[in-house]
């Protein structure tokens, strides 16, 4: 790969950014179904696939900040999420990957799930999610769209469950807004705060020198 390639994945990754405004030219729903399509690509383990998208358009935003923002509640960023013409809820599956884990290619000693304590080094069903957020948001990039990934205030997850009908062994990861964009460069935290230093993230061989 051509790491310096100005149309390629490495510049790609480079130019994503959250995008918290957006205009209000419509984006067709093919176009939001291909991107999703893309955050169905990526890694899970044992081929769990335990990754599931609810879209939301037009009357169904509005819902959704109906019943996941405070009542009356407005600020700069809430305002500008709520111009997004679409949201894309993402949601994982704990019991997924329990089942998964108890069929016979995956149940033999020291691979299966015995007991209640999941047995790897971290929830792979969140790390799997969030493999497919970035696709989904990559995907967005390269579209000429913009994307913001956020969370559902925890408090109001069940309440965004009961309005959409999501059961209830479904966990919320978060929700992608989606559209075209309407400000003018990075905003929030990433504006304000500096990128790390290679060095400061990235070490070779050993963390410290003994």
């Amino acid at each position: 790969m051509n790491l310096s390639d100005p149309d390629g994945l490495a510049a790609l990754i480079r130019r994503r950014r959250m995008v918290r405004r957006f205009t209000a030219d419509p984006v067709p729903a093919a176009e939001v179904a291909a991107l999703v399509d893309l955050g169905r690509y990526t890694p899970s383990a044992g081929f769990t696939q335990g990754t599931s998208f609810l879209l939301l358009s037009d009357a169904q935003v509005d819902a959704f900040w109906t019943v996941s923002a405070e009542p009356g509640a407005s600020n700069p960023w809430l305002d500008g999420m709520r111009t997004a013409p679409w949201l894309i809820l993402v949601w994982t599956s704990e019991q997924a990957y329990r089942q998964r884990y108890a069929e016979p290619d995956k149940s033999a000693p020291g691979r299966g799930w015995d007991g209640e304590e999941q047995p790897w080094s971290a929830p792979y069903w969140w790390v799997d999610a969030g493999m497919a957020v970035q696709n989904v948001v990559l995907a967005a990039t390269a579209s000429g769209l913009g994307a913001c990934f956020f969370g559902i205030p925890p408090q109001r997850q069940d309440a965004v469950r009961e309005r959409f009908g999501v059961p209830a062994q479904q966990l919320s990861v978060g929700v992608i807004a989606l559209g075209r964009p309407g400000d003018d460069g990075p905003s929030g935290s990433g504006r304000r705060r500096e990128r790390r230093a290679y060095a400061d993230q990235v070490r070779l061989g050993q963390w410290e020198n003994r």
